[in-house]
C-alpha cells in the first residue's frame, strides 16, 4: 500500500519473558514501569489494561484492540488515518527475550510532512527509552540508554504543556490566612506527571531564591517579599492532580502602587514562564519509569535534590 509508514524497534532483554511481560501488563496503571513518564506524557485509558480501553498519551489518540496478557498489547488508532501500535514480548530462552514495538500508520496531507520531521524523532526516542525502562526494570539496568538528539531536545521543549489560569484554590490556606484583602490576585496550575516530586519545597526553584520561605504545611509552601511599600505572597501549592502557583499582592504606600503598577504588567508572562520551565526541567532531572519500578525513591535521585 502506497503511503503506509512501518516503524519497528526490538531489544533482547537479559530477562525471563514473563517477568518483562508483567511490566507490559502495568502499561497505563499509576506505577507503569515502561512508559517514559515524566519527561513525556503519561500513557493513560478510561479504565484498566483491557480489549476496548480508550484512551493514548498527549495528542496520540487509541483504542486497545487487542491484549494477550504477559505477551503482546495492540493499540488502533482513532483518527482518520487510522493504523495500529503494538508491544509485543517473545522468549528466546530461560533468561532473554525479545521486546518489539511496531507501529502502522498512512499519514495523509500535512502528516506526510510531520511524520519525517517533527513526529519520527520523537516517536523513535520515546520507543526507545520504553526498550531502556524494560532493561532497567527487568535486567536491574540499562547498558547503553537512548540520547535524545538536539532537534528531539528542541521538540521536546516546543511541544511542553502551558500554565493555565485559575482560581486561587481553596487548598492554599497558607496563602489565604496571610493576607487580608490582597489588591491582587492571581493562580495558574500544571497537571502532576508520574515521577515529579510531591514535596512542594522541591518546586522554590521557580522563584529562583527571590522569595524567603514563610511557612510549609499541607502540600503547600508559601514565600513572602516586602519591598517598595508592596507587600507580596507566593503559595505553591501540591496536590494529586496539579502544581498551583498563587500570588497575592497588595501596595502599602503611594510609592508601592507605582512599583506594582509596573511589575504586575509582566507578571502573568514571568510567572507562567517560571512555572513551565521547572515544571520540564523536573520531568526531566526525575528518575525514568524503570528506576522507579526499582526503588521508590533511587539513591541521589530524592525530589528535594531537585531544587
Amino acid at each position: 500500500m502506497t503511503g503506509v509508514v512501518r516503524n519497528e524497534h526490538e531489544r533482547v532483554v537479559e530477562a525471563r519473558a514473563d517477568a518483562v511481560g508483567a511490566l507490559l501488563d502495568r502499561l497505563s496503571a499509576p506505577d507503569d514501569p515502561l512508559f517514559p513518564t515524566p519527561a513525556w506524557p503519561a500513557m493513560t485509558f478510561d479504565g484498566p489494561l483491557a480489549v476496548g480501553a480508550t484512551g493514548g498519551h498527549g495528542p496520540v489518540r487509541y483504542r486497545v484492540a487487542a491484549y494477550e496478557p504477559g505477551r503482546r498489547v495492540r493499540f488502533d488508532f482513532t483518527d482518520p488515518g487510522g493504523g495500529f501500535h503494538e508491544i509485543s514480548v517473545e522468549p528466546l530462552g530461560e533468561r532473554r527475550c525479545r521486546v518489539r514495538h511496531v507501529l502502522e500508520t498512512e499519514p495523509r496531507g500535512l502528516e506526510r510532512i510531520l511524520w519525517p520531521t517533527v513526529v519520527r524523532p520523537v516517536h523513535d526516542t520515546m520507543v526507545e527509552e520504553v526498550l531502556d525502562n524494560a532493561e532497567r526494570a527487568a535486567a536491574g539496568g540499562c547498558a547503553r540508554p537512548v540520547r535524545r538528539s538536539r532537534r528531539v531536545r528542541l521538540l521536546h521543549a516546543l511541544g511542553w504543556d502551558r500554565p493555565e489560569a485559575v482560581a486561587v484554590p481553596a487548598a492554599a490556606r497558607l496563602l489565604r490566612g496571610s493576607m487580608e484583602r490582597p489588591a491582587h490576585a492571581d493562580a495558574y496550575r500544571m497537571r502532576m506527571l508520574p515521577g515529579l516530586p510531591r514535596d512542594p519545597r522541591a518546586w522554590a526553584g521557580m522563584l529562583r531564591g527571590a522569595f524567603p520561605v514563610l511557612g510549609c504545611a499541607g502540600g503547600e509552601l508559601l514565600l513572602g517579599v516586602d519591598v517598595a511599600g508592596l507587600t507580596a505572597r507566593a503559595s505553591i501549592l501540591v496536590d494529586q492532580e496539579f502544581v498551583t502557583l498563587s500570588t497575592f499582592a497588595r501596595p502599602d504606600t503611594r510609592r508601592g502602587r507605582l512599583y506594582w503598577g509596573v511589575v504586575r504588567i509582566g507578571h502573568p508572562f514571568m510567572a507562567r514562564l517560571m512555572m513551565r520551565r521547572t515544571h520540564r526541567a523536573l520531568a526531566l532531572a526525575a528518575p525514568s519509569a524503570g528506576e522507579r519500578a526499582l526503588s521508590p525513591c533511587p539513591v541521589g535521585r530524592d525530589s528535594r535534590s531537585a531544587v
